[in-house]
């Protein structure tokens, strides 16, 4: 009877939901997330899209602006997604946040910014 108690707990904490926790990516999850992908959000307001090529360029699409082009990088030791545009002086990183399957971009200059991962290149909307 004591066995069959220790079973049934056991297994029904396999079966409790587990408590959702904010992961940070490590370096070669970013780059899977993120190389030959497109990421859709918005920031400060603005509704964007931005492809990242596998070569490092970037393309970075605002409803209603021109679309500016970039370099893109992930930083190995520091496990973030950096990237730099013609009037930047140095690449500027943010770490990449999982929680609850939705995807974050976080920085100690803005609030964690949500986006969503579409599979290859869709800078225009369908």
């Amino acid at each position: 009877m004591h066995r069959r108690a220790l079973i049934f707990a056991l297994l029904a904490g396999v079966a409790a939901p587990a408590s959702a926790q904010s992961v940070k990516l490590k370096a070669h999850e970013i780059d899977a997330l993120l190389s030959g992908n497109t990421a859709v959000g918005t920031w400060e307001g603005t509704k964007y899209r931005q492809y990242f090529a596998s070569d490092g360029s970037t393309i970075y699409a605002q409803d209603g602006a021109r679309s500016t082009l970039g370099q893109w990088r992930i930083d190995q030791t520091r496990d973030e997604y950096q990237s730099i545009w013609p009037r930047d002086a140095e690449w500027e990183g943010w770490f990449v946040m999982e929680w609850a399957g939705d995807y974050f971009w976080v920085s100690k200059k803005t609030p964690p910014t949500p986006f969503v991962v579409l599979e290859g290149e869709q800078l225009v909307a369908k």
